[in-house]
């Protein structure tokens, strides 16, 4: 999977998905460091010890690199994103629970830590490893970075 590159000084901050998500009940929002276990206990559940050791690393970032989606009425976590995880300037992990896709639960989690990475001072994102690029190229204006594969998880570990 190729990586992708995000011009955060032209983002489409649409703030509008965050207020169609409260009408729903649900809450975009940076995590907290008591809730890291919680966080990381439903990351690894659901999608697994790569992305639960990824999203480890921005719980350590000051302030923390990790925001989750909830669900207020069930109190239960529903998604998160991260960045400054994998490596400095590059966006995710991301996953959204498989019940709450379609909701733009999953825009509105890049949106909110794309913002956070150009509050941050960067001035481009790297997604790294791209999945669904269909979707970074709608939400986020993304492009493919050429020759980016297999990058930077060449040779990674598996269980």
């Amino acid at each position: 999977m190729a990586d992708m590159l995000v011009k955060l000084y032209d983002l489409n901050y649409d703030e509008k998905v965050f207020t169609e998500l409260k009408d729903s009940k649900l809450t975009v929002r940076r995590a907290k460091a008591p809730e890291k276990f919680i966080v990381l206990n439903w990351i690894k559940k659901e999608f697994g010890d790569h992305w639960a050791s990824e999203c480890d690393v921005s719980f350590s970032n000051k302030p923390i690199s990790c925001f989750i989606a909830l669900d207020e009425d069930k109190n239960k976590i529903i998604g998160f994103s991260c960045f400054d995880a994998t490596c400095k300037n590059f966006f995710g992990p991301m996953g959204v629970d498989k019940n709450y896709r379609g909701k733009d639960i999953g825009k509105a989690l890049l949106l909110i830590a794309l913002k956070s990475m150009e509050e941050s001072g960067y001035a481009y994102a790297i997604i790294g490893g791209v999945g669904p690029a269909k979707f970074y190229e709608k939400v986020a204006n993304a492009t493919l970075i050429e020759n980016s594969e297999p990058g930077f998880y060449k040779g990674m570990l598996k269980s």
